[in-house]
Formats: structure tokens, sequence, C-alpha cells
């Protein structure tokens, strides 16, 4: 990855299931920096809607976005890695709120069957596997940010990582 002038934040976006908190914390413990999930953020309504197997809608997600804004504001002076679905380019746009140009968009993307397979073998969490498929429907990739293949092992999708830099997000019009 390229001398970085000043701290950035990273946000390791994905549908559920694809491994932003595995990406992230690696990223993160790489480059000295502190990791949140995206998912201890969420107000208990949203973890009951979702455990109940009911999707989350922009207005279930919108305080939980400017609160995970808030918190990349506060760590902004050192840096930080964010874990973060950021389905959609509003959500993205949202999370960079007054960060413009000092945020790293690191993209994860697989098939849904990888990430299916991936979500019925964990435990422990709220999100069943049921609402994958509209996650998917959801999802708006961005043609910028650090594009990665969630097939590879992870010493590979690190390697990747760290040896480039995405295309830019293109700035206001």
């Amino acid at each position: 990855m390229e001398q970085i002038d000043f701290p950035k934040i990273y946000v390791v976006m994905g549908v559920s299931g694809s491994g932003k908190s595995t990406v992230g914390k690696a990223l993160a413990a790489h480059l000295g920096l502190p990791f949140f999930d995206g998912d201890d953020f969420h107000p208990p309504e949203n973890v009951a809607k979702m455990a109940a197997g009911n999707p989350l809608d922009d207005t279930d997600r919108e305080g939980w976005l400017r609160r995970l804004n808030q918190l990349a504001v506060e760590h902004l002076p050192k840096g930080a890695v964010i874990a973060c679905s950021a389905l959609k380019e509003s959500y993205r746009g949202l999370l960079e709120a007054g960060l413009e140009g000092r945020v790293e968009w690191v993209v994860l993307l697989g098939s849904y069957e990888l990430i299916h397979k991936r979500m019925a073998a964990r435990s422990g969490h709220y999100m069943p596997p049921a609402l994958l498929k509209s996650q998917f429907e959801a999802l708006e990739v961005p043609a910028y940010g650090i594009h990665l293949d969630i097939g590879l092992p992870l010493e590979e999708m690190m390697e990747t990582l760290l040896k480039k830099k995405g295309p830019e997000k293109p700035g206001p019009k």
C-alpha cells in the first residue's frame, strides 16, 4: 500500500457473511489501527428485526450509519478500520460525510452460494442466512475502492490489499 500522508478510515464493506470482520481485523492489526465491527453498533431494535428474519430498510439503517460516521470522525486523527455492509451508494455517502478523501473502501465480493454456505456454517450471529438474498438485492457494488475476491485465502486477500490502492471515488458533481 502506498505511503499514507495522513490517517485514513478504512471501511471494509460487503454483504453479511462476506468476511468483513476477518479482513478488517487483519488489516487493523497490520496497520496498527483500532478495529470496529459495525454490527456492534446496531440498536437493539435492528438486531431484533434481523434475528426475526426481517431485512432492515433504509430508515432502520440511517441512525446506525450516522453513528458509524460519528465513530469514523472521532477516529480520524489517528485512523481506524470499520467493518460495515455499506450496501448502497447512499449509505456510503452517510458513512463518509465530513471525511471526503479520507476513506479507503475495501469491497469484498463473492458468490451468493459461497457466502450462503459460510453463513449456514457460522453460529451465534443474529443475521440468518435467509436474509442474504435481500442483501444481494440491495448491494450496489462501487466502481471505486479495492475489490477483493473472498474466494481467495485471507493471506492472498491481505497481500492484494496491502500492495494496491483502488480507483478513487468520483468527487461531488
